[in-house]
């Protein structure tokens, strides 16, 4: 069948089936299903993965003109170049290629408009004070991304291939990775099934492609805290379906309810699940409560727990790690599991509740003031003209040394 080439490269494929064994769970139980054959899948397997030696650079002749760091708005301003690598069916990954940035030529039957065959990553590279530039945890991202990918019926790749051509592209880009702290250069890899057909089944072509945007702080208001309608109306994921992969049909959905959470006057919505109202997710952030054990008084930190509703997400893992490292040893219970919207009331109503936050690449961590719940505003612990906890404003700082190499760590890759 005849196609309109992407970067006049993509050529005609046969569609085969894909397989992937996926783990979801609800709140109290778990499955693996398998998705197609598994045969088919052992083909595709043996195709060329992706080849970082076989990379072409083709440089622009107009480079951009920098915007100064406080100009920077996130996501609007781009890089000089992308990356892109095509993957066929009968084929495998294509050579990868860095050429100056440029639109997508698509045909309008292409399955991506039609099926939302797209999942994406988000990450970011960072410049230190002496200069060197700087990846954070790109293995959980690459993992992540596959298993997007795989959920989806698109192909998987080498995630140690793909990284070392972002580490070349970051530092092709180097001009555009800011020096001031709390900016960077924030990195989109995202992969399209590019078949053009309007049949329902798994794409036999795919482009991947990789475009940066240097940022500053992702609120316009700076490191200030953010207030959250709780909202049970809406349900952002539920078990068995895609909310753990980082699918931008995931996303849309969500923006009618955060309109209607910002005509009320809250930055987020707190997503609740079930009659129970669980606290799951906020805005597009993992959720943080640290709060004090009826009782006891223990100090304890609470996230909700990878049941296959909840997105792995990067940095949620990071403050996990570094909470029972530096937390446990101050007595500090870090757990994750299933607490509800009544359990955070109720402690603050007891002045229980220490504080709140969110969790996520583009903000890092987000100070949570209030939430709002059955007509009132739940108060998350801050106190009056103060932005930010202790423990949120530990995490902060804790991440953002190893991200900007102001200690060494195995989370910060030196590129």
């Amino acid at each position: 069948m005849a196609r309109q080439p992407v970067f006049n490269g993509l050529r005609s494929c046969l569609t085969t089936s894909r397989k992937e064994l996926s783990p979801f769970n609800s709140l109290n139980w778990q499955l693996r299903r398998p998705y197609s054959i598994q045969s088919q899948e052992d083909a595709i397997a043996k195709l060329p993965n992706i080849d970082p030696d076989a990379l072409s650079i083709t440089k622009t002749t107009t480079p951009k003109e920098l915007l100064p760091p406080e100009e920077l708005v996130f996501g609007r301003t781009f890089t000089d170049h992308m990356l892109s690598i095509e993957w066929t069916a009968s084929e495998g990954w294509l050579r990868p290629r860095i050429t100056p940035y440029q639109n997508l030529s698509l045909d309008p039957a292409t399955c991506v408009f039609h099926y939302a065959f797209e999942a994406f990553e988000g990450m970011k590279a960072y410049k230190s004070p002496n200069g060197d530039l700087r990846l954070f945890r790109p293995d959980r991202n690459m993992r992540r991304f596959n298993r997007s990918v795989e959920r989806i019926a698109l192909p998987t790749f080498d995630g140690k291939a793909l990284t070392e051509l972002i580490s070349r592209f970051v530092r092709m880009e180097e001009r555009f990775v800011p020096s001031s702290r709390g900016y960077s250069l924030y990195l989109r890899p995202t992969l399209i099934g590019t078949q053009r057909t309007l049949g329902v089944g798994p794409p036999g072509s795919a482009l991947l492609y990789l475009i940066a945007s240097p940022v500053g702080p992702y609120y316009p208001t700076g490191f200030k805290a953010i207030s959250l309608a709780a909202t049970s109306n809406a349900v952002r994921a539920w078990p068995g379906g895609v909310g753990d992969r980082k699918l931008g049909a995931n996303y849309a959905p969500c923006i009618v309810p955060q309109l209607e959470a910002a005509k009320r006057g809250y930055h987020q919505n707190l997503w609740l699940f079930g009659e129970e109202e669980i606290v799951t997710e906020a805005g597009t952030m993992n959720f943080f409560v640290c709060l004090r054990e009826k009782g006891t008084g223990k100090k304890m930190m609470w996230t909700a727990p990878l049941d296959g509703t909840i997105l792995e997400g990067v940095i949620r893992e990071s403050v996990l790690e570094l909470a029972r490292e530096n937390l446990g040893p101050e007595g500090w219970e870090v757990e994750e599991k299933n607490y509800t919207m009544r359990d955070l009331a109720e402690a603050a109503d007891e002045g229980r509740l220490i504080e709140a936050f969110g969790t996520g690449t583009a903000a890092v961590v987000s100070p949570v003031r209030k939430i709002n719940w059955r007509g009132r505003d739940v108060d998350c612990g801050l106190k009056a003209g103060e932005e930010v906890g202790e423990v949120t404003n530990r995490m902060k700082g804790w991440i953002e040394g190893i991200q900007y190499g102001d200690v060494e760590h195995r989370w910060s890759v030196k590129l």
